[in-house]
């Protein structure tokens, strides 16, 4: 049999330094008899020098085209935009397969290039449960730039400036804590999809402030938005991943009301590109560069956070967390009979059919 090989390709997208394997998770891959390559890269929290030394080949940035055609290509985010087709199997979130803007560009170059997509996404066990989810992190990285904004507007401060990565959980608890000590109170967290992944990531947050919350999950949101009482919290981080058409949580509407408590919506799910988007108020997403959207006016102002990377926030203890549920998987990849690969690529031919 031979050697089963992955490439880590090094992520483009700007201020992305999370990675799907780890040096640890890769010299676990080598002690199982895998051959990894990894790229050079500027963006990635892990030194290169750490994977050289754990038996990895390092390869140039953007360099997996040229990569052996049996090779699995892994990585995080969105390929570069090109046109050329895709000829090998990929393994990332690739978007594509909800409608998203470029959703067929993407998949029309793995059907002209033969290649195949197992989206991380997708990667279900037999519960149909994702086997590795940045989710947790995502929850509280998002609930914290959330309290963060709500405190800076109580300050009289810009909602939130431009922000990059912290080094672990604790400075940024230590950023956002000294925030919350200059007002006057302390706001209230509604969490919509609180039992979810993303959820207990916003909870670990409100929590280690020490804030009170408001938990939603699937038995308060069954009867259908728009839900007015989200405007009785400071701030709401929606956590819900949607797969289906549902009515809004919230519309312009149901927010433009004097008596709006609400400054404040992270939506961690971040999907204003689909149809399923529950918080149907914004049409693009927001960046570390530019966190906010003022989606209404003063005096009773209302501003959105809708990075579709939240983990990137803190990119070493989310990369570590995601890399231990992966790298399990990963090492089955010899067989791709197993379901967990086998149901990808039937969603990816599903996906691909009529293109």
């Amino acid at each position: 049999m031979s050697q089963t090989h992955i490439w880590l390709r090094a992520e483009t997208k700007p201020q992305e330094q999370r990675t799907a394997l780890t040096p640890k998770g890769a010299k676990a891959l080598i002690e199982a008899g895998f051959k990894v390559s990894v790229e050079q890269g500027p963006q990635n929290i892990f030194n290169i020098e750490q994977y050289r030394a754990m038996g990895c080949e390092i390869v140039a940035q953007g360099s997996w085209p040229q990569a052996p055609k049996s090779a699995f290509i892994l990585g995080l985010k969105e390929l570069p935009e090109d046109s050329f087709p895709l000829v090998h199997k990929h393994i990332y979130f690739a978007h594509a397969y909800k409608d998203q803007a470029g959703a067929n560009d993407i998949l029309s170059r793995f059907k002209q290039g033969e290649g195949a997509l197992y989206d991380l996404e997708f990667l279900v066990d037999e519960n149909q449960r994702r086997i590795a989810a940045f989710g947790y992190w995502a929850g509280f990285a998002g609930a914290a730039l959330g309290v963060w904004a709500w405190a800076n507007k109580q300050l009289g401060k810009t909602a939130l400036p431009p922000v990059s990565s912290f080094p672990d959980q604790e400075k940024l608890l230590n950023e956002v804590s000294a925030l919350l000590a200059q007002c006057a109170n302390k706001p209230n967290v509604m969490v919509i999809g609180a039992k979810g992944r993303s959820g207990s990531g916003a909870l670990g947050l409100a929590k280690a402030l020490q804030l009170k919350t408001i938990e939603w999950d699937m038995e308060e949101t069954a009867v259908g938005g728009p839900f007015e009482q989200v405007n009785d919290a400071d701030v709401l981080v929606n956590c819900v991943l949607v797969n289906q058409d549902l009515p809004p949580f919230v519309t312009l509407s149901s927010l433009d009301s004097a008596e709006r408590n609400l400054s404040v919506i992270c939506d961690v799910s971040c999907d204003p590109y689909g149809d399923y988007n529950p918080i149907r108020i914004y049409d693009h997403c927001t960046t570390f560069n530019n966190p906010t959207i003022e989606v209404l006016s003063p005096p009773n102002s209302l501003h959105l956070i809708a990075i579709d990377h939240l983990p990137s926030l803190l990119p070493k203890e989310s990369s570590e967390d995601y890399g231990q549920q992966l790298v399990p998987y990963l090492a089955s990849l010899h067989d791709l009979s197993l379901p967990v690969w086998q149901k990808a690529l039937d969603i990816y031919h599903q996906k691909t059919t009529n293109l």
